[in-house]
Order: C-alpha cells, then structure tokens, then sequence
C-alpha cells in the first residue's frame, strides 16, 4: 500500500521553519511520506507568516498554488498569517483547515477527522499564562545544522509589530526538554544547534530560576554537539552572564544578531524600542572589548511613519559605523491593530523603496568587508553539502558562508568540521583549501 504522500511550504521565520520540521516528524510517525510541495500530494501544509503585507499576499499565493497541483488535496493553512486573520483564508475559499500558532500536537488526527466538503477553522485566541507548544523534534537524517525552538511569544509591543497577538505570551521550553532534544539531534546527526525564539532572550522569564545563560551551560555539555548558536537577541536582553558564557564557551558561535531597527533616536522612540542608538552603540562596543572578532548582524527598517530623509542619513551613517556583518533590511509595511499603522506621516512607498535600496547596498558594502577580514586565515567550516568534483560548502563560526575546494576529497565531508584556509571572496562566498 502506497504511504499518504505530505508536502510543506515554509514563510517567514526561522521559527516557522522550526515548527515545519516537527510538523513533519508528526507525519512521518504516523506513515506519511514528505515529498516536495510541487509535486502531488493528499495533504498540502503552508505555515504561513505576517510580518509584512507581502507575507500575507505569498501566503495566500502558496495555498492557491497548492489547490491548483492536487485539486483533491487537502490544504492545511497554518502559522501566524493563520492565526491573525483566519476569516481572509476562509473568503478565499481553498483552505480545508485554518489553525494558526498553536494547539497542533495532534495536526494528522485533526485532519483524519475532516469531513469532505466541510472547512474547519480552529483558531483559538491566546489567553495570559498558557503552555509551550510541545511538537516534537524535528531531526532530518543527512543535516549537519538543525534549529531548536526553546522559546514563543512576545511582549515587547514594537508600535510596528503584529507578533505579539499572533504567538502570545512569552513560554519557555523547560531546560531539561531542551537538553533532552539537542541529544535527540545530535543522534540523528547534527553537529550544530541553533537556538530560536519569537523573543529568545527572555526565555526562562515563566519559570523559577531559568535562564538563557543556564540553559547554553547545560548545552554545552551534550556529548557531540559542537557548535550552538543564538538566532537573534534583543538588545537589551544581553547580560553580562550571558557574554561572560560566550566568551568563555569553546561551542557558542562567534556571532550574535542583535536587531537596530533604526539608528535615529526619535524614530527608536516612535517604534517603542527599549534603548537610544548611544546605548546600542556602547553595548557592540564593550561586545567587541570582549571579543574582537565578534560578528554582529542586524535588522534594520525603512520607512517607519514619520521618518524624514534626515533621519534615514542618520540610520544609515549609524549603521555604517557599527560595520555590521550582516544587515537584514525591511521596509515599513502597515500591520493592521498596530499603533504604528495609526500613525500620520506614512511614507510613500517610492520614497520606501529608494531608501531600502541605499540600506541593502550598504549592507552589501559592509559584508563584503567583513569576509575580507578572515583571508589568509583557518577557519572550521561545519560542511553541509557537497557537489561532487567541485566544491563542500558550509558556514565558519562568524556564520560566513564558505566554499572549499575538493582536490579529490570531500567525498565524506558532510557533518564534520574542516579546518580551511581561506584565499578570496566571491560574491556571498568565501573561498579556501584544505
């Protein structure tokens, strides 16, 4: 008899993509084979995003593009987009079940119970308090890098942001869970961890005496694992516990992205952000005292309401001098039951594109200027993938995304960690032998 054949598709965040791959461990132990989302299939999952309003227009496009290759599947709409506005989803008429961030655990028997011709919607609100969504670990055989979600929810309340009311309060993965699904990875293959979260540095704030920094010790010491990294951290969540724990650690990458947003003091304050750009600015320079080579990435925003062109030069020259290694630049969009999309003196979206174009160039400029700084210097690439008779590629610890020449090897290279020297950069890519 031929499995139940499954497919994904995956916006957003490195949560979502977290959730997706415990969503497919699900199916997997109930039999269902996991195939590619172009190809047919009797079940179609879109864990959808609603960061801007072009998630919510990718969103809509994937179910309808999931409709379209198996008219008889079922599609499954999930994730925030899902969980915000449920009754878009239903106007369009192509969902045969919407269940947003949370109450998942049992996705295949909720879906065995559809009745044919009959959509559900189980979109439940978040009340206060509430428990950890515990999907299970989602390990994939032949990964040598591999995201574990410790932490949901936010309530910070950026005057731009709709994520608080779509993932909740904050909830905190126990430690020993944790720990209990990094050995699981490890088992299955992983070599490198990276820890994510909907507002990570607050994990352990809904338990006693819990912490990111005493999570990261207790990780440390799992047999195997080699290297953990942290996916994004708060400026302000950045505690002297914690940069003691990454700069003692021989795990914990170099590299921290600790989101700007702007570089001008008042468009910080209309955003609700806790800090100045002074404060941030002296945070990156004590981070760097302690650790020079530090990498440091960052998200950035153009266009918030009332941002004038003097104050885009000043984010832009702030963001110059803090040489960033990465910059993940936005453009404003107006998320409904925000306090930012009832703000006067929103921004012409030419105005917009225009001044995230001059944001991403710089972002290319100083990059580019950061893989600079490691030629002629070995760095362990954790290799990743293959091509055979060409190149193995994979990241160093400053999360660099690294090519190595073959010469003959490489054949078993993925999963393991290789001392490489590197020679030059191309585009995104560092290059280097062994």
């Amino acid at each position: 008899m031929r499995k139940k054949r499954v497919a994904f598709y995956t916006l957003g965040c490195k949560v979502n993509y977290c959730e997706s791959e415990a969503l497919q461990s699900l199916f997997e132990k109930e039999g269902y084979r996991v195939v590619d989302f172009k190809k047919p299939a009797e079940i179609y999952v879109i864990n959808t995003c609603t960061v801007t309003g072009s998630s919510d227009h990718k969103s809509r496009k994937a179910i309808r593009r999931a409709r379209r290759t198996s008219p008889e599947a079922i599609i499954v709409a999930t994730g925030c987009y899902a969980q915000g506005f449920p009754e878009e989803i239903k106007q369009m008429g192509q969902a045969d079940l919407i269940i947003g961030t949370h109450g998942r655990e049992k996705l295949p028997e909720i879906i065995a119970s559809l009745e044919p011709g009959q959509p559900r919607e189980l979109v439940r609100p978040y009340g206060p308090g509430g428990s950890f969504e515990l999907l299970p670990g989602g390990r994939r055989r032949g990964r040598s890098r591999g995201f574990l979600k410790i932490q949901e929810g936010c309530d910070q309340g950026c005057t731009y942001c709709i994520i608080p009311a779509v993932r909740g309060p904050l909830r905190s993965l126990p430690p020993d869970k944790a720990v209990e699904r990094a050995r699981a990875m490890v088992e299955s293959g992983y070599r490198e961890i990276v820890l994510t979260g909907v507002h990570l540095g607050l994990y352990g704030n809904d338990l006693e005496q819990v912490s990111l920094g005493v999570l990261l010790e207790k990780l440390e010491k799992v047999p195997g694992l080699e290297r953990i990294r942290l996916s994004s951290i708060e400026p302000s969540d950045i505690t002297r516990e914690l940069v003691e724990r990454l700069i003692s650690s021989k795990k914990i990458c170099p590299h921290l992205h600790i989101p700007l947003q702007s570089g001008d003091k008042e468009i910080l304050s209309r955003m609700n952000r806790t800090y100045t750009p002074e404060e941030y600015l002296y945070l990156i320079r004590w981070l760097r005292e302690r650790r020079s080579d530090l990498a440091v990435s960052a998200d950035i925003m153009v266009g918030f309401p009332g941002e004038t062109e003097k104050h885009h030069r000043r984010s832009l020259n702030f963001a110059r001098a803090m040489r960033f290694s990465r910059l993940h630049v936005f453009t404003y969009s107006a998320r409904p039951g925000t306090a930012a999309a009832a703000m006067s003196e929103q921004v012409e979206k030419a105005v917009m594109e225009r001044r995230s174009r001059e944001m991403i160039s710089l972002g290319h400029e100083m990059a580019a200027a950061f893989r600079r700084k490691f030629i002629a210097t070995t760095q362990e690439v954790l290799i990743e993938k293959v091509s055979p008779h060409r190149f193995g590629e994979g990241f160093t610890p400053h999360y660099l995304r690294t090519r190595v020449s073959l010469e003959g090897k490489g054949r078993n290279w993925p999963g393991k960690l290789i001392p490489v020297r590197l020679e030059k950069v191309e585009g995104e890519y560092l290059w280097g032998k062994t």
